[in-house]
Parts: structure tokens; sequence; C-alpha cells
């Protein structure tokens, strides 16, 4: 073990907390058990922790108490797959080639910090989603890039139709009881929850109640909003209920004192203007890190974070000491002082998008990429004549033919980049009621977009327009431009390589290439 690695681990199991951590025979310290639980599609501030009314997260509460509660985190895209793959390698997703885009393949050449930690005597495992969607197979990997899985157990019963069977605290269960004790774990905990579809009505019926919803101000404020809401949060307790089962199990075992628990999302609520958005509630996630060993209680942090930062995270409080070259930073000092001091841990995050699902013809993307300050949010969009949430669609063709015809039979009614919902649905059929709100959402963009975060959290006010923001637009521009530029990110030599890379999903009747999984020889 490299000296600074052994410095690191003596420091934080001995110097922080006076519960300490555990030593080995040897006198080294015990490397920590590694417990990462990622929910599918939640926002920040959507737990009960952040103060967020309606909502009752008990087991992320006990991990942010316990640690350290992280109120500026965000995701490297604002999709799963890409998002997935991003906290894997610690790299941007420009970086990572087909991996970087959604639903389709992952190049075996990234190296991802689970493999290393295995090579280094951890044990893995995961329940529910790893990386996904996408073809893993057809790069070489023998397994998914997370590790082998434990996805046998399901449930009976789950508390409403939209939920999945998989029984994740039961399969954790059975990981824990076929790992040898002696060796340390990284388990990945993936929830299917809160991703679409929901049960309608199911947040209601569990009690939820309309007054107590928290609507982002980029939803209209209405009954089927605020029902939809309710069930999308019904969901994160869902995912909460699972991991709360987890901990108890790890504390009934004696593992929890020396286990880090790590909970976050891999990508924004499933709401128009939210998720595959590049805006606050598609790419700003909760986070909350805990360790009892290792990390001090009821730590609050300001500090920006991505989630390319865990896999060097991972990694240094493992002691490993090869590591790949990431574009993530290790949080390590966060944990060795996670007071306001450490705000500077980081002056801004990278964000990206590429394509979604197959939303327009050619099966072209909606290329973005943004830069978060403490204070703005600069996005950049490249194909501004494109609509970013997927092209509209009539009901009908110019001829007149039904769109749910043969010819268009899964096209209508359009803008598949924002997943079919009630809230969808009505913002669609009140478009001139809401048409600010229905703008944000639908309509084309311009090439740039600026937002005051502290005043418009949900990024309703575009101020790139405005010429006493002109100063701020400029500097993130190029500061931007300078940091794409300095990792590669094709789109700064003007290629559209990664409208190339083929999608393994399903496809869409759109005009021009619809090949399901192959290359778009155009753009290569």
């Amino acid at each position: 073990m490299k000296l600074i690695n052994y410095i690191f681990l003596f420091a934080i199991v001995t110097q922080l907390g006076a519960c300490g951590g555990r030593s080995g025979d040897s006198g080294d310290p015990k490397r920590p058990n590694i417990l990462f639980a990622i929910s599918d599609d939640q926002s920040y501030p959507y737990a009960s922790v952040y103060g967020t009314k309606g909502i009752n997260t008990p087991a992320f509460d006990r991990v942010a108490n316990s640690g350290i509660l992280f109120h500026n985190a965000f995701v490297a895209a604002p999709q799963c797959s890409p998002s997935r793959a991003a906290i894997l390698t610690g790299k941007n997703i420009w970086q990572l080639e087909e991996a970087g885009t959604h639903a389709s393949n992952f190049p075996k050449k990234f190296p991802v910090f689970t493999d290393i930690l295995e090579a280094n005597g951890y044990q893995l495992g995961y329940t529910g989603k790893p990386w996904a969607p996408g073809n893993w197979q057809i790069t070489g990997w023998k397994r998914n890039p997370v590790g082998p899985g434990y996805n046998e157990l399901l449930l009976d019963h789950v508390p409403s139709s939209g939920i999945n069977r998989r029984d994740y605290f039961g399969n954790f269960s059975v990981f824990l009881d076929s790992m040898d004790a002696s060796k340390p774990f990284f388990f990945w905990y993936g929830c299917h929850e809160p991703h679409r579809s929901y049960e309608y009505a199911s947040g209601a019926r569990s009690g939820k109640l309309m007054n107590d919803v928290e609507l982002p101000s980029f939803l209209p404020d209405d009954s089927i909003t605020r029902n939809d809401v309710m069930d999308y949060v019904f969901e994160i307790e869902y995912f909460d209920s699972h991991l709360q089962k987890m901990i108890d199990l790890l504390e009934e075992k004696g593992l929890l004192e020396n286990t880090m628990i790590v909970v976050t999302a891999d990508n924004g609520m499933p709401f128009p203007y939210a998720k595959a958005n590049l805006q606050e509630y598609g790419t700003h996630v909760p986070l909350a890190i805990s360790w009892p060993g290792g990390i001090k209680k009821n730590g609050r942090t300001n500090a920006l974070v991505s989630m390319i930062d865990l896999a060097p995270t991972f990694l240094e409080v493992a002691g490993e000491e090869e590591v790949p070259e990431m574009s993530g930073r290790s949080m390590v000092r966060l944990f060795l002082n996670h007071s306001n001091e450490s705000d500077a841990f980081r002056d801004f995050v990278l964000t990206g998008r590429e394509r979604h699902t197959h939303a327009r013809p050619d099966n072209l993307g909606y290329p973005a990429r943004a830069i978060r300050t403490g204070d703005f949010l600069y996005v950049k969009n490249y194909k501004p004549d494109l609509w970013p949430a997927g092209d509209p669609v009539s009901e009908t063709d110019e001829h007149g033919a039904q769109a749910h015809s043969e010819g268009f039979k899964n096209l209508f009614p359009g803008y598949h980049d924002i997943d079919g919902s009630p809230s969808k649905t009505f913002m669609m059929e009140h478009s001139d009621r809401y048409a600010e709100l229905f703008a944000n959402a639908f309509s084309r963009r311009p090439g740039e977009q600026l937002y005051d975060i502290r005043e418009d959290p949900a990024c309703v006010y575009d101020l790139s327009g405005d010429p006493e923001y002109s100063e701020t637009l400029k500097q993130l521009r190029g500061q931007l431009d300078k940091l794409l530029e300095e990792q590669g990110d094709p789109r700064m030599r003007g290629s559209d390589i990664f409208d190339s890379y083929p999608r393994y999903s399903p496809m869409r009747d759109f005009e021009g290439f619809n090949k399901r999984g192959a290359y778009n020889p155009e753009y290569q």
C-alpha cells in the first residue's frame, strides 16, 4: 500500500470520530465495505432531511445524519446509462465514446472502479439496475461493468403496479451470506424506482396530501401535476424502505461500523424540463455519505461535487495503488473537513447530454454541455434547430393519415425525450394556458442559456439575452469551451460522432436512419 493511502486510512479511521475504525491483525487500517445505493430518476431536494414537505426518507436521513449531507451534488448526464458510465469510470460523458450516449454500448477499454476494487480483494455484487440500458456484451465484457448480479429473489406483492418486483433487500442479504467475511465488499443497490411508469394515485392512496406537495415552479400548479409528484415521491420512499432494511442488517451483522454508505440518484425526476435536460432538476441530485468508523456525524456541505468524483473516492478509501486517469477528484478531503470551509472543493461542475431516446429523424441526439458554478448555470446547445424534447408529432401526417396507423404506430404524441406521464399530457393539452412553462420544456432553445441559480433554481428565466449578465455569459462560455477542449470533447472540433453510435433499445418510425443496434455511417 502506498504511503499516502496508508496515511489517509490511518487518519480517517483513528482521528475522525470517537468511534474509530477497527484494524486488521497486521496493524494496517481495515479497508471499509462500501454500499452504494442509487435510485433511478430522483431530483434534489426530494428527501426529508433536506426539509422537503410531503416525503419521508428515514434511511437517507440516517445516512446524512451519521455522516455528510451534500446540497450541491450533480450527475454527469441527465440520463441513466451515460450517468452510470461516468460514475463507474470517473470520466465525463464526452470522454467515453459510445458509453457517453444513452442505450448504446460500453467500450471495454475504459477501466471501471469495480474491476479495480475486485482485483485488490473486494467482493462485488449488485441487485436491481446496474449499468443500463445498453449492450455491454457486444464489446467483450463478461458481465455487467458493475459486477455480478444478485437478482434471483422476487417479491410476491409490491405496493403498486409501477414498482419492480425485485427483492432488493433479500438479494443483498443473499450476497452478505455468500461472501468471505475476511474480505471487504462493494455492493451496488440499483433501485428501479422512482423510474416511470407509476400506478396513478398510488401516492394519494398511501395517505399523501396534495397540499403537502412541493411542486417545482417549472410545472403547472394543478391537481394532475400534484398527484403525479405524489406518485413519484411514493416510489422514492419505496427505494428508501429497502435501504433501511439493508442498513439494519449491516448493524445486526456488526458490519455497519466499517461500511461506507453512499446514497444518490442517476439523474433527475421524470417530468417535463427535468430528466434529459441540463437544467437544474435534470442533473442536481441528492447525496449523503456515511462511514461510522471514518466520518464525523451531522456534516453539511455546500461544496460542488460531481458523481465522477465517486470513483476516485472509492479507490482512495480502499487504499488502491494503481488508479487510472480520471476527470473526477477524490472527495476524501471533504470527509476530513466537511464544514463550509470545504465549499471551495470545486469551483464548478460540468454536465453534458447527447442522445436520449429515438426522438428525431435519423436517430439524432440533442447535444448540449453545461457548467454549473455556485451561482450560475450556463448551458450550450449545439443544435438549436433541433427540438430538445424530441420532434413534435401531429395526429395526422401531411396526407391526413392517422398518426397511429402503421407508418406512425409509435410516433404520436411526439416529444419522446420526455417520459410519458400525466404531467406531460396535461402540459400538452393546456399549452396555451401555460405558454411559458410549455415553451421551457417542449420548444426549441437558443444556442446559449444562462440562469441565476440563487434566484431561480427551477431555471424558469433565461438571462442569456440580458445585457446585465453579458460578462457572466462570456466568462462561463470561455471557461466551458476551454475545459471541453482540454478534455477532448469531439463537439469542440465540430464532430457529430455521437450521432453515429448505435442504439440498442427500441426504435421508432421516424424518417431516416432507424436501424436498431447499428452505427449510422453518415456521422462516423
